[in-house]
């Protein structure tokens, strides 16, 4: 399916140098975010109170987020979840001040506001559960880049391997440093779409390598810029509705969903975008310069003799 045929290839390789001297300057600052500024990591990694509460009536969210507000907790994430009655807390940890302690303070607050308001449970998570969860993480992404470079080996050739994985790698870090910029909370469901990027990258990073090892079996007398170019411009449809399709889907959460999507779908967003340039501005030229050949994914086969000799 295609919306629109291209019929002379435009000459994404022409530019590629500038293109990634622009990549190489926005993952060093990315890098220099991330070094000065750090994650702002959330109650999962750093430890705090979690509380669910529940209301007779649908709650409101604001007026929730106020009241904890003028009681000096301006760093507290609130959001319905399961039904609009249902609410979830999550507070940071708090010096001199025990967890029933800090939940009977806000219990009274919201009943006087709400006499209907429920607790539920209140759950402490601690600073060492979090720093597993950091470790974790960081093992999680790496255990999936390895994996990542093994499969595109086995599948394409190392030189794919090795360009897939430096495109990647360059969409995460650009998310972090994004988040590590502006501040935005890091929580669990922002490392779970980070993890999701890296998949969803590297699935078109294999489309377009596809069509390159479709190209050098078919094009035979064409050089290898003009191969890369011509894969990725009859990419280009294909790539116009899968990352369309998924943007409005993400969009939707990011606009619709409410604090508890609202950053795992703008790294979400991040990513897509990023992703769509690093699989075409990022991993193909470094296949490129890396001298990928017609020999590397169509190996010449030597003839023998009848006795089998060489």
């Amino acid at each position: 399916m295609e919306f629109f045929k291209i019929r002379n290839d435009i000459p994404f390789m022409r530019y590629a140098l500038a293109f990634n001297v622009i990549s190489i300057v926005t993952f060093i600052l990315a890098v220099g975010m991330l070094v000065a500024k750090g994650l702002n990591f959330g109650v999962d990694f750093t430890g705090g109170t979690v509380m669910e509460l529940s209301y007779s009536q649908s709650a409101d969210v604001p007026k929730i987020r106020d009241s904890l507000a003028k009681l000096g907790l301006e760093e507290v994430a609130v959001q319905n979840f399961g039904t609009s009655q249902d609410v979830l807390i999550r507070l940071p940890l708090k010096a001199k001040t025990t967890t029933a302690r800090l939940s009977e303070t806000i219990m009274d607050t919201l009943r006087q506001a709400d006499p209907t308001v429920e607790l539920r449970r209140v759950e402490f998570v601690g600073p060492q559960v979090g720093g597993e969860l950091v470790e974790n993480g960081a093992l999680a992404l790496l255990f999936v880049s390895i994996g990542i470079v093994f499969y595109l080996w086995f599948r394409f050739e190392w030189k794919f391997g090795v360009a897939a994985i430096v495109a990647n790698l360059h969409d995460v870090v650009i998310i972090l440093g994004c988040f590590a910029l502006f501040q935005w909370e890091f929580s669990l469901p922002v490392l779970a779409a980070v993890l999701a990027i890296l998949g969803y990258s590297v699935n078109e990073s294999v489309v377009v390598f596809d069509r390159i090892r479709e190209n050098f079996r078919k094009l035979r007398k064409s050089t290898t810029v003009q191969i890369i170019d011509n894969a990725i411009t009859r990419t280009i449809s294909r790539t116009i509705i899968t990352h369309g399709s998924t943007q409005m889907a993400v969009l939707a959460m990011l606009f619709f969903g409410g604090e508890a999507l609202h950053y795992f779908a703008l790294a979400l967003t991040i990513g897509i975008l990023f992703g769509i340039y690093s699989s075409v501005l990022v991993a193909s030229p470094i296949v490129m310069w890396l001298g990928v050949s017609r020999e590397d994914l169509m190996p010449v086969k030597k003839d023998t003799l009848e006795d089998g000799r060489p």
